[in-house]
């Protein structure tokens, strides 16, 4: 059916209502929050059933649709997953509520003290694809920092998402907090997405966490701030006299343990003096687990049958499958300009030995998330001590990596006076 101005009024008015319960979100008690992550919990238990064969319909319409492998994967809930979600409420309901915390505070020469406060951002508008287990970590999230949100799935999880939706709802409602602190956009019309990139009278940040041309569009359409959650093409960095055992082991958990995720390895920098030991070795191992290489000449004779010339369309690539581009590069020099040149900001590592230059990538390389001598796929809210995250942050204003509570508050200038009047 084509977008009608009625439609457009739907979520202008869907809009309005997130503003109100923004106010009394704000305001709200945390031990109110508490209560609802709590409910949440619960709830998932308790339909759990119904929970998965809501999402069993949309994975089997997506498999008859023809919807890749990865993206299945990401769409599909289990009660491991429902698990997780379960312990992420709990986890998020642990942790300290920023809002009205008074972080920093100083006084003046005239007596003034001023102070910086935590305070919600407002209403959220979240925009993504696929993965319905962010349905419940962008609502709890955003509830535990006194924000409303605005949730628009992808098409594929249309039943699991109304039916998170509706837990959500119900343990809203049960904790004496509004309801409409977590509305779903109802249909799938992609139109919706452009009207709520334009509501900037009632949201106050947009995020959009999917495929590239998912956040390129929203991110030239919307008219408010947003907060990227860009593509992850990201790098390890094996260094001169680096542990082959501990590099092989970061390689295979980065690439292999779930290869469709935005924190898989994409790519593998490995110095020449390694590259003679190291790569027969990665050839053994990954090989043997399905992953199909995509070479350079240096690196192409001594990574075995399941390696492929490189293509030049395979840098900066984010592959979603168990494939790895893998290059020998001279020294740590031309890693960092490679790095530069074709990651992502998402995340880099480096595996060394040698303090001076893991401090020295620390420094340089440009990503949310660099780590030295551990996995890619640490990069996650949950694993960093967030409890949960509604995305990681490739843009540097206001966050950069994992958005959990914090990162879903701002600060603002609140003064204390006995009278003083600017001279």
């Amino acid at each position: 059916m084509a977008w009608t101005a009625e439609d457009s009024l739907e979520i202008e008015r869907l809009g309005q209502r997130a503003r109100a319960a923004a106010r009394r979100m704000a305001a709200a008690e945390p031990c109110a929050k508490d209560r609802f992550l709590a409910r949440v919990a619960e709830l998932l238990a308790e339909h759990g059933e119904a929970l998965l064969a809501a999402n069993a319909g949309d994975v089997a319409a997506a498999r008859a649709a023809g919807l890749d492998a990865p993206r299945v994967d990401r769409l599909t809930l289990t009660p491991a997953i429902l698990a997780e979600m379960r312990a992420a409420c709990r986890s998020v309901a642990e942790m300290p509520d920023p809002v009205g915390v008074t972080e920093h505070q100083w006084q003046r020469p005239n007596g003034l003290l001023v102070g910086r406060m935590r305070v919600p951002l407002g209403v959220i508008a979240m925009i993504y694809e696929a993965r319905p287990n962010v349905t419940v970590d962008a609502a709890i999230l955003c509830v535990k920092a006194g924000n409303a949100v605005i949730l628009r799935g992808g098409s594929e999880a249309a039943r699991s998402n109304r039916a998170l939706a509706d837990v959500l709802r119900e343990a809203l409602a049960d904790a004496g907090l509004p309801a409409d602190a977590v509305q779903l956009v109802p249909g799938t019309d992609r139109a919706a997405v452009t009207a709520l990139c334009k509501l900037d009278s009632c949201i106050d940040v947009i995020i959009p966490r999917g495929g590239e041309g998912l956040v390129r569009a929203v991110s030239e359409a919307a008219v408010m701030p947003v907060l990227k959650h860009d593509k992850g093409v990201c790098h390890m960095y094996v260094d001169a006299g680096a542990d082959l055992d501990m590099a092989l082991r970061l390689a295979e958990n980065g690439k292999t343990q779930r290869p469709g995720v935005c924190n898989a390895l994409e790519c593998l920098l490995v110095h020449r003096e390694e590259a003679q030991a190291f790569l027969p070795m990665l050839a053994a191992r990954l090989g043997a687990a399905g992953v199909e290489f995509r070479a350079d000449p240096v690196s192409l004779p001594l990574l075995g049958p399941t390696a492929k010339p490189l293509e030049p369309g395979d840098l900066g690539h984010e592959f979603h499958d168990l494939v790895l581009a893998v290059l020998v590069v001279e020294d740590m020099d031309a890693a960092l300009a490679h790095i530069a040149a074709y990651g992502s900001n998402h995340s880099e590592v480096i595996c060394t030995r040698d303090y001076g230059r893991a401090r020295r990538f620390l420094r340089e390389a440009d990503a949310s998330m660099v780590a030295v001598n551990a996995s890619t796929r640490f990069n996650d809210g949950g694993q960093l001590g967030l409890g949960a995250e509604i995305g990681i942050s490739t843009s540097k204003l206001h966050a950069y990596g994992p958005m959990g509570v914090h990162e879903l508050t701002t600060a603002k200038f609140v003064v204390l006076g006995k009278g003083q009047t600017r001279a």
